[in-house]
């Protein structure tokens, strides 16, 4: 443990003039392009300066080597005095500061990885600590590295049950490469917050949830200094600092006052950089050069990543079976495949990898938001490819954190299992009916509807080497192989399982609803109706000349079968395809209602997604 010296009265003078200068950039920014929140920006000042020009760890010319310490701010919408603290470091000239919020200017209203200097979109409360968590537990378990990671949080966003969720996470990790700062400057955007300025309570939470913990005054620079200097001593615990602000601090008449959130200071911006300019003794520029980061991140290639040996299958089996396979595979070959589940591992079969490599695993328990936060904190930098597992329909709760993934530019694998009516007795509130369209609303994102096994493990080896937010459906019923060892797979590429000369109408289905399909199939050619068979693989992108080919090679017929609600699904997608397209018709077989428990296969025919139903939609749309 290194001993804390107290900065002598030149550095700590310092440090106060540059919280000063960073107060006057957030003000004359906000003010040039009329909007922001330079109020939130002023309480933190100090946090900003002891932050970045005395204590972090990095290299300016590289803010995102994989070695330097990182830093979230949680509270999105002070991004101007993040912004100037990088400019007045020497990232960019200062100048450019007025770019703020300018459609030309990736200088944006709210942080995103845009800027080379940020790792992870925010602006929406509630989500950094989650991130910073996942950095965490890269840092001390992953890359086994000496960087550091801040987070700064409003205390406004501390009412997130996130919030909690990625303290509870913390603490049971141990991660004591974590601090987190609540800038606790008492009000809202409408209202005081509910603690107001009760620290006291605050440190009782922190310390609850496994923290060590200080309470300090956020606008000494001198506590702050000691604070992150003692935290850095501490192990096996995550670090809270509480610190008391002022909303608006410096600033006369605004000072603590209600409703001048999100307000730039219009008139008054003159006046108030002029009285905070005349208590600076030191403008700069500083020359300050950051402490170095140790350098001993590993190299890591995260490039190609391959299935060891081909997916071989002989019997039924489930395509959430066919996953736990797939990244035990992944997760062998490539050490940094990392899966995480929310308490549904068994279920998921993600514990296939944790009980081959249990240090590639990563238990988040039942805390979805927090999950995915963590999962997209993981992936940041590149340091490791994640796939995050739960049932589909628990992502819901995190829809949040995953379309701020997207913005936030990331590469998470999304792996929900237990889809639609054929999953049986557990009921409506286990059935994802609406996972489909969630995540092909995601901007950027891949949707994988892999139909058995095969196809699953290949749509799992995709995912690893796909840019962006992909999602795969993995199924929870046992259903025949289609496809041997050798088959290929491509994203946006269907398969054409059954067809002959004289197929009168396409058929779209996927994984339970295919086979229902080749059942109605064998049904109506009993009667003479031939009819083709489309297996999707990828609903996003969705393989439109292939529907559209084999369409117009059926009469323009095409009906659509899928165990999902008939919103933003495989009808939807389809119907989109081939929207432009004359004479060719679409019927939309899907789950019309909230669903109830029951066997799986009844679930199927009373919900008209089975084969009987199949064969009187394909009846109904020949007479046409």
């Amino acid at each position: 443990m290194s001993v804390y010296h107290r900065p002598d009265a030149n550095k700590v003078q310092l440090l106060k003039d540059i919280a000063n200068k960073l107060r006057i950039h957030s003000i004359n920014t906000t003010s040039t392009c009329n909007s922001g929140h330079p109020t939130s920006c002023c309480s933190a000042a100090e946090i900003f300066s002891v932050l970045f020009f005395n204590t972090m760890k990095y290299k300016v010319a590289v803010p995102k080597d994989p070695s330097n310490d990182r830093f979230v701010l949680s509270k999105g919408h002070a991004c101007p005095i993040l912004y100037a603290a990088w400019a007045e470091i020497g990232l960019f000239p200062t100048a450019d500061l007025l770019n703020l919020r300018k459609l030309s200017s990736d200088l944006e209203g709210h942080p995103t990885p845009r800027l080379n200097f940020i790792d992870v979109a925010t602006g929406s409360l509630g989500m950094g600590l989650s991130f910073a968590a996942g950095m965490a537990y890269t840092g001390k378990y992953i890359d086994k590295s000496d960087y550091r990671v801040f987070a700064l949080m409003g205390d406004g966003e501390s009412a997130e049950g996130s919030i909690w969720e990625a303290m509870a996470f913390s603490s049971h990790y141990k991660l004591d490469n974590l601090v987190a700062i609540f800038d606790v400057n008492r009000l809202g955007q409408s209202d005081p917050t509910s603690l107001q300025h009760d620290v006291e309570t605050y440190r009782k939470r922190a310390e609850a949830f496994g923290f060590n913990t200080y309470v300090l005054d956020g606008h000494d620079v001198c506590e702050l200094v000691k604070a992150f200097h003692n935290a850095e001593s501490v192990k096996d615990k995550p670090t809270c600092i509480i610190a008391k602000t002022f909303k608006g601090r410096g600033i006369q008449g605004i000072e603590d006052e209600l409703n001048w959130h999100g307000k730039p200071l219009g008139g008054k911006s003159e006046q108030a950089m002029a009285e905070i300019q005349a208590i600076i003794q030191n403008n700069g520029p500083y020359n300050i050069v950051p402490p170095h980061p140790q350098d001993d991140a590993p190299k890591v290639d995260i490039s190609n990543i391959r299935l060891p040996e081909p997916p071989v299958y002989s019997e039924p089996t489930a395509c959430r079976a066919a996953y736990g396979k797939a990244i035990a595979k992944l997760g062998s070959a490539n050490s940094r495949v990392i899966a995480m589940d929310g308490d549904t591992k068994n279920s998921t079969y993600a514990q296939k990898l944790m009980d081959i490599r249990p240090d590639q695993y990563v238990e988040c328990f039942i805390a979805e938001q927090n999950l995915v936060g963590v999962g997209i904190g993981t992936a940041t930098r590149d340091r490791a490819v994640v796939f995050l597992s739960t049932f589909a329909a628990f992502f819901s709760r995190a829809f949040d954190q995953i379309r701020m993934g997207a913005i936030s530019q990331t590469n998470v694998n999304f792996v929900g299992s237990h889809a639609g009516v054929s999953i049986g007795e557990d009921g409506p509130s286990q059935m994802a009916l609406e996972d489909l369209s969630m995540f092909a609303s995601i901007p950027g994102s891949t949707v994988f509807y892999p139909s058995e096994a095969v196809s699953t493990e290949r749509a799992v080896e995709l995912a690893a080497n796909t840019k962006g937010i992909c999602f795969i459906r993995s199924s929870r019923p046992n259903v025949p192989i289609l496809y041997d060892q050798n088959e290929k797979f491509e994203i946006g590429k269907a398969k054409v399982i059954r067809q002959s000369p004289d197929d009168k109408v396409t058929i779209v289905g996927a994984c339970v609803t295919l086979f229902e399909a080749v059942k109605a199939a064998d049904e109506l050619a009993k009667t003479g109706i031939n009819v083709r068979i489309i297996d999707p693989f990828t609903i996003k992108p969705l393989d439109a000349a292939c529907i559209i080919e084999n369409a117009r090679a059926t009469g323009g017929r095409i009906i659509t079968v899928e165990d999902h609600y008939p919103e933003g699904g495989i009808g939807s997608a389809v119907a989109s395809a081939v929207s432009e397209c004359r004479d060719i018709i679409v019927r939309k077989l899907a789950v019309n209602e909230v669903p109830r428990s029951g066997k799986s296969a009844e679930l199927i025919e009373k919900y008209g997604i089975g084969c009987s139903s199949i064969v009187k939609a394909v009846n109904q749309i020949m007479s046409l």
